[in-house]
């Protein structure tokens, strides 16, 4: 997603890493000649009837790359695109039952599906082609480009190439001829392919932007409803329950000390063949989990706090351990540690983000789509960040004004 804008930025010269010529990328930067021809390849599982073209895909989940040929095919063809940041993904999936289609190039699916013994190819759908891509100031370089694959698809050194690789088939015949794998590059680039995205950041753009910040917002409420009240366990085993502390304490090691990224990973994607979760449920799951490591030293320090002489007192009135624990350590624990419980939600919104690994369109991935739809990082990333300040913001100032309150307690 970020290629041509780096390659726009000056960060490279050429870009060379199965760019598709496309409407889209035609106005912003200059192709050489194509080398490769790919087709767009439709795979579903082996026992689905419903999937038998692209017409068949209306109301499905289809998973693919996101800002493709193939995603915008599927978003012509009124198909609900999953978008991928990997290839892998979408198979596992659709071998999974999490998606209905998977629509990529058949290079890709060559390579992947053999490993996905439930799945099959149902369709070719489209064709596109594969070149390099450069600045649109830098027309010389392009042009030593295309003498550089014009000469090695004359020679027959392109198909060699291609066929040590498992390449080569008869479509790639046009590459040698100059004219036809112009014109049909020119095709792609002019009706071939679906339309032009929207090259303006627009009022859709704005509600779409809603829409993800209210799955950000929803995902992070739920997640930090798994995380208080299993923190809260969490520190209650390690403060009175020498049995269970080692165990409490090795899950508070463990998901404090490795990447929400990798659990979020793990729980979606390695656990697929025994846990079958949709990625909403595992992104709260996995958010949820993993902040409660966190919550838990909060709640920790929070009851430690609190004077032993309250325990104490309760005791001494006949209350047991459980209901002074309940009536007056923890509500005093509970205004101690608010501050600190409200800033990791906080932080939760902001974390919210990396869940677009296992397929959610929450803001910060709704806001990388449309920077590449409309060709532009900076509208999109401005209003993805004022979104992000506009629920953060409340939260902070709350949490300033309860760590500012005094808090009375007697010994």
């Amino acid at each position: 997603s970020t290629l041509i804008a780096s390659l726009e930025r000056g960060t490279f010269d050429v870009a060379l890493n199965g760019v598709e010529v496309t409407p889209a990328l035609h106005a912003r930067v200059a192709f050489t000649r194509p080398y490769f021809m790919f087709a767009e390849r439709l795979v579903a599982r082996a026992g689905d009837a419903r999937v038998r073209d692209l017409a068949s895909l209306r109301g499905l989940r289809v998973g693919t790359l996101a800002a493709t040929q193939a995603w915008y095919t599927l978003l012509q063809a009124g198909a609900h695109a999953i978008p991928y940041e990997g290839v892998e993904e979408p198979f596992i999936d659709l071998e999974s039952g999490r998606t209905d289609a998977v629509l990529l190039d058949d290079i890709i699916v060559d390579r992947y599906l053999p490993r996905h013994v439930g799945l099959r190819v149902v369709a070719d759908v489209g064709m596109g082609h594969y070149a390099a891509a450069v600045r649109k100031d830098a027309g010389d370089l392009r042009d030593a480009l295309d003498d550089g694959l014009g000469a090695l698809a004359r020679s027959g050194e392109l198909r060699q190439i291609l066929r040590r690789w498992n390449l080569d088939s008869v479509r790639q015949a046009t590459l040698d001829n100059p004219t036809s794998t112009s014109a049909s590059a020119s095709a792609s680039a002019s009706g071939a392919t679906p339309p032009v995205a929207p090259s303006r950041f627009g009022l859709h753009h704005v509600l779409l932007f809603l829409r993800g910040a209210l799955i950000t917002l929803l995902i992070s409420t739920a997640a930090m409803l798994i995380a208080a009240p299993l923190g809260l366990a969490l520190a209650l085993v390690r403060l009175y329950a020498p049995r269970g502390r080692w165990l409490a304490s090795v899950y508070v090691e463990l998901f404090r000390g490795t990447p929400v990224l990798l659990q979020l990973y793990i729980l979606y994607y390695g656990m697929a063949p025994f846990l079958q979760l949709n990625a909403p449920v595992a992104a709260i799951i996995g958010l949820g989990l993993n902040y409660a490591a966190y919550e838990a030293e909060i709640y920790r320090a929070g009851i430690s706090a609190v004077p032993p002489g309250q325990m104490e007192a309760a005791l001494s009135l006949g209350m047991t351990r459980r209901m002074a624990l309940r009536r007056v350590v923890l509500p005093q624990a509970w205004r101690v540690s608010l501050p600190g419980v409200t800033n990791d939600f906080i932080s939760l919104l902001k974390d919210s983000s990396l869940v677009s690994v296992i397929t959610v369109v929450e803001l910060t991935k709704r806001m990388s789509i449309t920077a590449v739809d409309t060709r532009g990082w900076l509208l999109p990333g401005l209003a993805c960040a004022a979104l992000y300040f506009a629920m953060s913001y409340p939260l902070s100032r709350l949490a300033r004004r309860l760590e500012r309150r005094p808090h009375h307690t007697t010994t």
